[in-house]
C-alpha cells in the first residue's frame, strides 16, 4: 500500500474527504499509477495530482474509480458534486479583483501633477508662443494653489448640500430597516422538529425521504429531518439548522456505527432506514 503524501491543509474539508474516498479505493484495488491510467483513459500524472488533492478529478474519471471496484457510483458521485461546488468558490474566491490603492495623503499632489500635465505645452506650439509660456512666473506653484482652492470650495459646496438632506437621510435609513431585518430573517429558514411515529417509522416534519443522498456541505428540509431524527436517536448533531456540517456528520457516523452500517458519513437509504425505525429496530435486527 503506498505511503500517501500529506493533503494540503488550505484544501477545503468538502474535496478532501472525496480525496481520502478515492485514496482508499485505489489502495483497495491494489492498481498501480500506469495501470489506473489504463483502465480509466486518465493519465498517471493527471490521477497523481487528482489524489494529491492539486487538482479535483472530472465526473467521470470519479465514476470510472468506482466502477474498477464493481461500487455502485452514486455515492462517490454525491461526494464529487459537494466537492465541486466547494473547488468553485475557492477558484472564484482566487479570482476575485483586488480593490484599487487609494493615498488620501498624496491626493493633493497627484492632481496638482495631473493638472500640470494637461497644461503642458504642446511640441506643436510656435517657438514665440512657448517662449511667451516660459516667462509666466512660477506655472507649478500658481496650479497647486489652484487645485487647493478648487478641493476648498468643493468641499464647502458639499457641506451645505448634505447638512440639510441629513435628517431626510436616517429618516429613510429608518423606514427602510424594517424591511431589510424581515428579508435578512428569510434569508435564513429555521427548522423545528415535530416527531411522530407513522406505520412503525418515523418523521419529524420536515421531509419524508427514504432514500436522498446527504453529504457533508449540504442544505436544506432534508438535512433537518435528519438530524432531527439523529437528536431522536439520542445522539446531538448540534444545532438544527439543515446545515450538514462536522457535528452533524459525526452524529451521521455514530448511528451508523450502531446501526451495524459503514460508517461513512454520507446518508443514503440504509441510514435513513435506520434513523426511521429507530434504535429498537436495529437490535433486533442485530439479533
Amino acid at each position: 500500500m503506498p505511503r500517501w503524501k500529506e493533503l494540503p491543509t488550505e484544501l477545503d474539508p468538502r474535496v478532501r474527504q472525496l480525496v481520502v474516498r478515492l485514496r482508499r479505493l485505489k489502495d483497495h484495488s491494489g492498481l498501480t499509477m500506469r495501470q489506473l491510467a489504463a483502465k480509466t483513459g486518465y493519465s498517471a500524472k493527471s490521477w497523481e495530482r487528482y489524489l494529491g488533492g492539486r487538482s479535483l478529478p472530472p465526473r467521470e474519471a470519479v465514476e470510472a474509480m468506482a466502477r474498477i471496484e464493481g461500487d455502485d457510483p452514486t455515492r462517490l458521485l454525491a461526494l464529487h458534486e459537494v466537492a465541486a461546488e466547494a473547488w468553485g468558490d475557492r477558484r472564484g474566491a482566487a479570482s476575485a479583483p483586488e480593490a484599487p490603492r487609494t493615498t488620501e495623503a498624496t491626493g493633493t499632489a497627484e492632481t496638482a501633477e495631473a493638472v500640470e500635465a494637461t497644461t503642458a505645452v504642446p511640441e506643436s506650439l510656435s517657438a514665440g508662443t512657448k517662449k511667451a509660456r516660459l516667462h509666466i512666473p512660477s506655472p507649478r506653484v500658481a496650479l497647486v494653489a489652484g487645485a487647493l482652492t478648487l478641493v476648498v470650495a468643493a468641499s464647502a459646496a458639499v457641506l451645505v448640500v448634505t447638512r440639510p438632506a441629513d435628517g431626510a437621510g436616517r429618516a429613510a435609513a429608518d423606514s427602510l430597516s424594517p424591511s431589510a431585518a424581515a428579508a435578512s430573517s428569510r434569508s435564513k429558514p429555521t427548522y423545528a422538529c415535530r416527531v411522530e411515529r407513522i406505520d412503525d417509522h418515523w418523521y419529524a416534519g420536515n421531509s419524508r425521504t427514504q432514500d436522498a443522498l446527504l453529504a457533508y456541505g449540504h442544505a436544506g428540509p432534508k438535512v433537518a429531518e435528519a438530524q432531527c431524527l439523529l437528536r431522536r436517536a439520542g445522539i446531538s448533531p448540534g444545532k438544527i439548522d439543515g446545515i450538514y456540517g462536522p457535528l452533524t456528520q459525526r452524529a451521521v457516523k455514530i448511528i451508523q456505527k450502531r446501526a451495524g452500517l459503514p460508517n461513512d458519513g454520507l446518508v443514503g437509504p440504509h441510514t435513513w432506514k435506520a434513523l426511521r425505525t429507530g434504535p429498537q429496530a436495529w437490535k433486533a435486527h442485530q439479533g
